[in-house]
């Protein structure tokens, strides 16, 4: 087989699985981005949480050095 048919099968094959995707719904949608935006929050604040508890420490060790 050369390349160009090769190509052709792949190509076929995709366009045969992307007609088997089931996309969401308007409702599933909008509540999984709602999920992801409150874990994406969630994260955010963590993250700031232990850098400054982090930052801390640092100074403490840094002022008694």
């Amino acid at each position: 087989m050369d390349i160009i048919t090769k190509t052709k099968e792949y190509l076929t094959g995709v366009g045969a699985e992307a007609k088997r995707v089931t996309w969401p719904g308007r409702r599933e949608l909008w509540e999984s981005t709602l999920v992801v935006i409150s874990f994406i929050f969630i994260l955010a604040i963590t993250t700031l949480v232990c850098d400054k508890v982090i930052e801390g420490f640092l100074k403490i060790v840094h002022a008694g050095a």
